[in-house]
């Protein structure tokens, strides 16, 4: 991002007092890191324990094998989780959320109380809207070249 950018970013941010001597806005740092196809969902999973890579695809089975493995190799250089693979055959591969990562456990459990305040809105309880219906455009997979 150029500087010119990140002034801009700064410039619109309410709170731009707190955080112009950085070289980028934090909100745009952490909507860079969380945002791809799943993360939330992976650390949420990962914010109870261990998980092998088998395990966390069953729990997002509309994730493809590629998609996922991007998804997870991103948090992973991103110092969000760890991989641990052990050497034994069949290979057995582990992910946990790091120090960092852990970090992320207060404000997911924000989001699902938010979540859970969602589902009490009338318009939210509408027998119309289904989650397919709220998923944005692009969110489809395939359209995060970057992540």
């Amino acid at each position: 991002m150029s500087m010119k950018a990140n002034q801009d970013w700064h410039q619109s941010c309410y709170m731009s007092e707190t955080c112009e001597h950085y070289d980028v806005c934090p909100m745009v740092l952490v909507q860079r890191v969380l945002s791809g196809k799943r993360k939330i969902l992976i650390l949420w999973y990962l914010s109870d324990g261990t998980l092998r890579f088998s395990e966390i695809k069953l729990r997002l089975p509309d994730v493809t094998q590629k998609m996922l493995t991007q998804q997870l190799r991103s948090l992973e250089e991103g110092g969000l989780i760890s991989r641990t693979v052990y050497p034994v055959v069949p290979p057995k591969v582990e992910y946990g959320l790091t120090e960092l990562g852990k970090k992320t456990i207060p404000i997911l459990q924000q989001m699902h109380h938010f979540g859970v305040e969602l589902l009490q809105e009338p318009l939210y309880r509408q027998k119309c809207i289904s989650v397919d219906r709220l998923t944005d455009s692009s969110d489809e997979e395939g359209a995060e070249a970057d992540d």
